[in-house]
């Protein structure tokens, strides 16, 4: 398997790869993630939810909807001071970046928007990579977003165009591109990947994988989620991701985007220690991390249970390389 980077993937090469006997795709996802990253290291980031719950959006699989009686408490953007100290924390416990998420539907030009400008100055001096996901965005926004010292933003995709629509109706799939090309426009770098067990087809996933994959630059940072199941969201009783589905994923992605930082994202907590090792040697190359051991609103393993599990494994936390790597 060639590791150049192609922006010319075709939908049937990419399920091809796919296919491949698992063994052999894996074997493969493994040489291309050699060539491009330190096998042995794993960039730990941490997550933390600024503006909790009451988003307006109708995203089927998010707990944070506020038509969805999810039991999820609303809570008004945090203060600054409080959000600084949470990122001197996550440093402190090995996190190189800091990602700030807030459950609104898109960007407005306020006062709440001026304090995350304040929030993105602190934590960049804070020396870590800073991210932020704040739903979509305009390109003066992203601009002043980058002068605070933003270092990636995070849009999924989530699925196919074609699903999308099954999934999300309050918002078009065309307003995700838009919001990724204004941070682009920026000089932000971007954070894109999608979920699977949305109940989308394998030809939905492959769709996803196409679009991120045939983008002029690809994100530098591809995260793959598997469903966190909410109680109260009409996804609620999807069925559990298939593990050899989220291996195969992170091994496509790892084969088709060789340079990007492939993150092991949702769905961890229902992940044993051995099939996560699997996603690593696929070319997962990055975690998340979250305090009381949560990821935004749903379970996730605590730092110290991470920073075991790298232990036993021979990984180690990846060090702070501003410019290196992207969320």
């Amino acid at each position: 398997m060639t590791a150049e980077i192609r922006h010319d993937w075709t939908k049937e090469e990419i399920q091809a790869i796919y296919d491949l006997p698992l063994m052999e795709l894996v074997y493969q996802a493994a040489g291309v993630h050699r060539r491009y990253h330190a096998a042995d290291e794993v960039q730990v980031c941490t997550l933390l939810s600024i503006k909790t719950g009451g988003c307006p959006e109708d995203c089927s699989y998010c707990g944070q909807a506020a038509r969805y009686h999810t039991n999820i408490k609303v809570q008004a953007l945090l203060p600054v001071e409080t959000v600084i100290a949470h990122a001197q924390k996550a440093k402190d416990t090995g996190s190189t970046r800091f990602c700030m998420a807030a459950a609104w539907r898109e960007v407005r030009d306020n006062r709440d928007f001026d304090k995350v400008i304040d929030m993105v100055k602190g934590v960049n001096e804070l020396g870590m990579e800073v991210c932020c996901t704040l739903g979509m965005l305009t390109e003066e926004q992203a601009i002043r977003l980058q002068e605070a010292g933003l270092h990636a933003y995070n849009h999924n995709l989530d699925t196919s165009e074609e699903y999308y629509k099954e999934i999300i109706s309050t918002r078009k799939f065309d307003n995700r591109i838009n919001t990724i090309n204004n941070v682009r426009k920026a000089g932000i770098t971007v954070c894109s990947g999608g979920i699977i067990g949305l109940g989308e087809t394998h030809h939905d996933r492959m769709a996803m994988l196409l679009t991120l994959a045939t983008m002029p630059k690809h994100p530098e940072s591809v995260p793959v989620n598997a469903l966190a199941r909410v109680k109260g969201t009409p996804l609620e009783n999807n069925p559990k991701v298939d593990i050899w589905d989220m291996v195969r994923m992170i091994a496509t992605a790892r084969i088709i985007m060789p340079a990007s930082v492939v993150r092991l994202s949702a769905g961890r907590i229902e992940m044993t220690e051995a099939e996560q090792a699997w996603c690593f040697m696929a070319g997962a190359n990055s975690i998340f991390t979250g305090e009381r051991q949560t990821l935004l609103v749903t379970p996730n393993p605590g730092v110290d249970e991470d920073m075991q599990m790298l232990q036993t494994l021979g990984l180690k936390p990846m060090e702070a390389r501003k410019e290196a790597h992207s969320c």
